[in-house]
């Protein structure tokens, strides 16, 4: 996951609106989000390569997402899959506060990462970059592949389009926010950062939405969390060239 934007407690009908766009290399095989055969509460896509996943949902309402935090010097072929702090957050029953303190003695063991864990009462973040875990006050926030809320050019612009969305405070329609993540500009040449993989790299990388011939922006998705419980989970899958996307879509109603 490579971008999200959240808007925590900010809209009078939703808890929760995510708008979050997975980057990956194309050839890193991949299942599209579906609720898991194997553990039937949680609704995640799945890297078929180690075992996690980047970002989900279980029917109690326990969510995360997860961003690298992009220091190419620093990436280690060892380290464990950061896919499993998602899963392990969404198959355990520890609030997130107390996951994301647990997980700050195992910190080192990764390569960067933002994490994001939550559910119907709290919202927290931690990197192992900044090694400071932060509960989140109702608000707008995004996140890429530095620390949250780093005014990078996608960031801030997909926070003011996210913003915009929200005006009004009526119902909100997944077809209306996908187009926010599907904004394919780069960023102009001053505002990109300098995180080590070059200004070639630099410029693919700073669009919301990416394509190049081997990494990409594989699937979109939508979250959204009614005041009610009830949640819409929408995602989007486009493989590369391909004219159209795949979309799954669910609904469901939280459980006690």
């Amino acid at each position: 996951m490579c971008l999200v934007l959240i808007a925590y407690k900010h809209h009078p009908l939703y808890d929760l609106v995510l708008l979050a766009n997975r980057d990956e290399f194309y050839d890193r095989p991949t299942s599209p989000a579906e609720f898991w055969e194997d553990q039937p509460n949680v609704l995640a896509g799945r890297d078929l390569r180690a075992g996690g996943t980047w970002m989900g949902i279980t029917r109690q309402g326990r969510y995360a997402a997860v961003t690298n935090y992009r220091e190419a010097p620093r990436e280690g072929s060892a380290a464990p899959s950061r896919g499993a702090l998602v899963a392990g957050y969404l198959l355990g029953n520890a609030s997130p506060e107390a996951y994301m303190e647990r997980l700050r003695s195992q910190g080192a063991r990764y390569n960067g990462f933002n994490l994001l864990v939550g559910d119907r009462e709290h919202l927290y973040y931690y990197s192992n970059r900044e090694d400071i875990v932060r509960p989140l006050a109702p608000g707008l926030y995004g996140l890429s592949n530095h620390l949250l809320d780093t005014p990078w050019f996608k960031v801030e612009q997909g926070k003011a389009e996210l913003e915009a969305a929200l005006y009004g405070g009526g119902p909100l329609s997944p077809d209306d926010l996908f187009p926010i993540l599907a904004n394919e500009a780069p960023a102009p040449d001053e505002m990109l950062p300098e995180t080590g993989v070059g200004l070639e790299w630099e410029r693919v990388l700073s669009a919301r939405f990416i394509a190049s011939p081997s990494y990409g922006t594989r699937s979109s998705t939508v979250l959204l969390i009614e005041r009610s419980g009830h949640v819409r989970f929408v995602e989007q899958t486009r493989l590369p060239g391909a004219p159209a996307s795949e979309v799954r879509s669910f609904s469901f109603d939280i459980e006690p």
